[in-house]
This record gives C-alpha cells, structure tokens and sequence, in this order.
C-alpha cells in the first residue's frame, strides 16, 4: 500500500475534515503508542499503519 492510498482510505472511513486531526492525535497502541501520523513519520509501511487504524476504528472485513 502507497501512502496515496491509506490517506484515501482514512478519507473515506473519516471524512476529509476529521482524517488529519484523528491521524495526528489518536495514540494507538498497536503502532508503539504512536499516532499514525507518528508512525508513518517513523517509516512504519502505510499498510501496517492502515491495520492498526482499521482494528481500532472496527471497520468492515471489506475495508481491510
């Protein structure tokens, strides 16, 4: 996964307004006690940062 299409996924399970804000202030264990922006900042793959954000937000198999 490119970081093109995590941030598209994070708009779509998101919304445009709130993915940046949810992306660089929620702390989630899963990713070190990072925020995802933390985390693909650090060079975390955008992939595994996509599935700690889909297991905390609870989304749909189809989202995975």
């Amino acid at each position: 996964m490119r970081h093109t299409e995590f941030w598209e996924r994070m708009e779509i399970a998101l919304g445009r307004d709130s993915m940046r804000v949810w992306a660089e202030t929620f702390v989630m264990s899963d990713l070190g006690r990072r925020t995802a922006q933390e985390a693909l900042d650090a060079g975390i793959a955008p992939k595994e940062v996509w599935r700690a954000v889909w297991t905390v937000l609870e989304l749909p198999d189809r989202d995975r």
